[in-house]
């Protein structure tokens, strides 16, 4: 009996342990402040691109897009990582509610024929699938954008 108590002590510390490293982990900028036009998809399916010409046009000059972006991001709960909106390209993290595994999101705004437009690269840093969390919170700042208008 007192080798199960040891076991499931063990295991508890374990547990603790991991869930604390996934919320203290360093999140070096250098690493995950990528250009969404020139990165390579990883061989995982917890991440979502959208490369240049792929996303949508708004009618709005590109610094302005940068900034209506930046809060948008920001009011979901996101935090600046690297970059700013004034620079154009901005990676930011995100965090799921109960356990905090982070996730990234480097969005480049570029000039389009009638206005401005984005090119994004989400992605989940720990795992494999993210059941199709990184997409829908991009889609989701997207469709904020759009509902807003000029």
């Amino acid at each position: 009996m007192r080798m199960a108590f040891i076991a499931l002590g063990l295991l508890a510390f374990a547990a603790v342990a991991a869930l604390a490293y996934v919320r203290l982990a360093p999140n070096p900028p250098e690493r995950w402040h990528v250009d969404p036009a020139a990165v390579t998809p990883p061989s995982t399916p917890n991440f979502h691109l959208i490369r240049p010409g792929e996303g949508p046009v708004f009618a709005m000059t590109p610094e302005a897009l940068a900034a209506r972006l930046d809060d948008v991001a920001r009011d979901g709960g996101a935090e600046r990582l690297a970059g700013s909106p004034e620079a154009g390209h901005v990676t930011y993290i995100t965090r799921t509610r109960w356990i905090g595994f982070p996730d990234f999101t480097s969005i480049r705004v570029l000039p389009a024929e009638d206005g401005a437009t984005v090119a994004a690269f989400t992605r989940a840093r720990f795992g494999v699938s993210d059941m199709g969390a990184n997409r829908a919170r991009l889609e989701g700042w997207l469709a904020a954008l759009r509902d807003a208008g000029p």
